[in-house]
């Protein structure tokens, strides 16, 4: 594909946006017209003063190896004379580091742009990024990820020159190979005053995206806001959480009727509070819009239960509102990284949830990226910085497990077959630094440990799992889908089932038994012991004795019902997913939540808070337990990879009156539904291709059609 890179002989700012333009007339009608486009930094263009870019394009990137080229259908906007503008602000250009250390890759915001005409007349036209487009400086003239954008609508273009042939801009462009980010769901607020007498406008929903506005105004005036997700105990406007991030909007208004919205940034966000504003201007006059990744919905659950349906539907706002191009670990504070470990914990109940083929597809390959450059699978990526590099278990795992869940849930083995050398480099990473044969102990502390485990001590996000029996259970556990992998592909994996064997062996000769409820959890998942049911009573006295309750974190809680259910204690599985007092999921569904947090007790009863350093309400790790509503709660699960035959398999609960799951297949949906009458448990099970129905304990070879049981 032939680039043409623009810019500009100016610095530009860290923070600056520049404009290109470009006017040209039409030769005739045209029949067709195919805009390919992109830019280092976030750009967003319009033709003829018609939006025709997606929001935040090219999106998040690996940027020194690639970035990513747009296409777009501008057919409908073209006229007789046609003008075109793009304004280009840093965006994720960058690096970034959550403590403040940022440096961008380079002060230029280039761009490339080919526009290709067909006329009716059978004639056609290459419109180009060369030196007869022009760039400026405008209104708009602050824009970043985390801080907001500045504009004054009194301001024309100005500082016009002609653009510069960029002959040393050497970026690998790409065609887009993930769907794209668009506007969804739109909200409307209510004004509240608080105590303090701050004017906040609440949105009702916890999402990402930004705020716009349309207004009759007086030039002059201003309207400044900053965003927030949660009010304070006291009801009052709070953002301390965002930490460096300052996340506002200042702009200055026009003479009239005048339209804002960002398009340069984003925001994670419920409430807005308005710190400069008219009187005259009013809560009506503002909607919020949600943006995400495009995902076609596949999975829904409902139940008798008020409180698990809006735990699934935070599961599901959590999803969108981190999948942002990305799988991001937030969408609000000065972070919002795509962090591996996130990623991996929450992969299966994303694949149910909405079709993410596509987009975990893109993920893997940018995590491919990083692999080659690294020597390993870093703690997030992309990482254009080399800065942090870390191989952290159950972080670096996402390339195994994520490559497991997808082969599962879409069955292309061609991708599998693309993506195992870096299953095997991963595993061969892990047994190259080990300081023991056969356990995954290093010199340097590059775990997480069971991260923001219940269990931690006073000052610790760390819990008390033990760090090298976590990290040797993961490299056992990628080392078997290494295995299970190559077996599928017809590979020589003799060498890793060596490997395996002697972790194996190694594992159970160093740690003789587990002490935690994470350590129970993933020796059961990830089959170290030999007897699991001793195991899974150890788990659930170690749950009995702690009152009940999870003392997990982030690597033990996406496994712990999973483990329970496996070793015949369903019944305390169901305790645990069905609990409101802390610490549980329906927790902060309880308080308002509404979206999952990344702490059990972000805010407490009292409505104070666990912390303003990294206490985020819209992390979605958690909402990993939707993966055992679908697969074990109404059992519906892949009997053939892709689903090309299904087996249903529900576990109901005298705890639920009721429950029901459907997720859609390519060859059609599952339905799997169960419900008590007359002192007896009925299911409604629907299978689109044949496959496999257990019920109480037998188990039904069944064809296409709709059972009842």
């Amino acid at each position: 594909m032939t680039t043409y890179w623009i810019g500009t002989n100016r610095e530009t700012e860290e923070k600056g946006v520049v404009f290109y333009k470009k006017t040209f007339a039409a030769k005739s009608k045209v029949k067709k017209a195919v805009l390919s486009m992109t830019a280092c930094g976030v750009y967003h263009a319009e033709i003829n003063g018609k939006a025709v870019s997606y929001p935040l394009a090219p999106g998040y990137d690996c940027f020194i190896a690639r970035i990513q080229m747009q296409t777009y259908d501008v057919t409908s906007v073209l006229k007789e004379k046609n003008e075109i503008r793009v304004g280009v602000g840093a965006g994720w250009y960058g690096w970034y580091h959550w403590d403040g250390d940022r440096k961008f890759l380079s002060d230029r915001r280039a761009l490339t742009f080919e526009l290709n005409i067909e006329y009716d007349d059978g004639t056609s036209e290459r419109i180009c990024s060369d030196e007869s487009w022009t760039v400026c400086k405008s209104g708009l003239f602050f824009a970043d990820i985390y801080d907001g954008e500045k504009k004054d609508a009194r301001i024309n273009d100005y500082d016009e020159e002609s653009a510069v042939s960029l002959k040393n801009c050497r970026q690998n462009v790409v065609p887009a190979d993930t769907d794209p980010i668009v506007e969804q769901e739109v909200f409307h607020p209510i004004e509240i005053v608080t105590p303090k007498g701050e004017r906040v406008l609440d949105f009702g929903q916890n999402i990402a995206g930004y705020v716009q506005f349309k207004i009759k105004a007086k030039a002059g005036d201003r309207i400044v806001y900053s965003h927030g997700e949660i009010l304070d105990k006291d009801g009052c406007f709070y953002n301390a959480n965002y930490r460096s991030a300052k996340a506002s909007v200042e702009y200055t208004c026009k003479d009239g009727e005048q339209f804002y919205k960002p398009t340069l940034t984003f925001f994670g966000f419920r409430y807005i509070r308005l710190d400069e504003c008219p009187d005259y201007v009013t809560a009506d006059d503002f909607s919020a819009v949600a943006i995400h990744t495009q995902l076609d919905r596949r999975g829904y659950i409902s139940s008798s239960n008020p409180l698990l349906n809006k735990l699934f539907s935070n599961i599901i706002r959590g999803q969108k509102d981190n999948f942002v191009d990305i799988p991001t670990d937030c969408p609000q504070r000065d972070e919002r990284l795509g962090w591996t470990g996130d990623a991996q914990v929450f992969c299966r109940t994303a694949n149910y949830n909405f079709d993410c083929e596509k987009f975990f597809k893109h993920y893997l390959r940018l995590i491919n990226v990083e692999q080659k450059r690294l020597g390993i699978v870093n703690i997030f990526v992309p990482d254009s910085r080399n800065y942090h590099s870390q191989l952290a278990s159950g972080w670096a795992d996402a390339i195994t497990i994520m490559n497991r869940d997808l082969y599962d849930f879409y069955g292309d083995k061609e991708f599998l077959r693309e993506e195992f050398p870096y299953m095997k480099m991963h595993v061969d990473s892990i047994t190259s630094r080990t300081t023991e044969p056969y356990l995954w102990r290093t010199d340097k502390n590059n775990h997480f440990g069971d991260w923001l485990g219940i269990d931690a001590e006073p000052g610790s996000y760390i819990g008390k799992s033990r760090i090298d029996y976590i990290s040797t259970a993961f490299y056992a556990y990628s080392t078997q889908i290494v295995v299970s992998a190559g077996k599928e592909l017809g590979e020589d994996v003799s060498d890793y089932e060596r490997l395996l064997k002697n972790i194996k062996k190694k594992f159970n000769e160093v740690f003789l038994e587990p002490e935690t409820q994470t350590e129970c959890s993933l020796a059961v998942c990830f089959d170290l012991y030999e007897n699991k049911e001793k195991t899974g009573d150890l788990l659930v006295k170690l749950i009995k004795d702690c009152g009940n309750h999870l003392q997990t974190g982030f690597l033990g809680t996406p496994y712990i019902l999973y483990a329970l259910t496996q070793t015949g204690h369903v019944d305390v599985a169901y305790e645990l997913l069905l609990r409101e007092e802390y610490p549980s999921w329906l927790y902060s569904v309880r308080l308002g939540a509404t979206t999952i947090w990344e702490h059990f007790d972000g805010i407490n009863d009292k409505g104070e808070l666990w912390s303003a350093d990294m206490n985020s309400f819209n992390h979605y790790a958690y909402g990993s337990v939707g993966g055992w509503i679908y697969s074990v709660d109404a059992g519906i699960t892949p009997l053939e990879k892709g689903f090309e035959k299904v087996r249903v398999a529900p576990n109901p609960s005298d705890r639920l009156d009721w429950l029901e799951a459907r997720y859609m297949t390519d060859n059609g949906e599952i339905v799997s539904k169960w419900y008590h009458e007359n002192g007896k448990i009925r299911y409604e099970i629907t299978l689109p291709v044949s496959g496999e129905i257990v019920v109480d304990g037998k188990t039904y070879v069944c064809e296409k059609g709709k059972y009842l049981f």
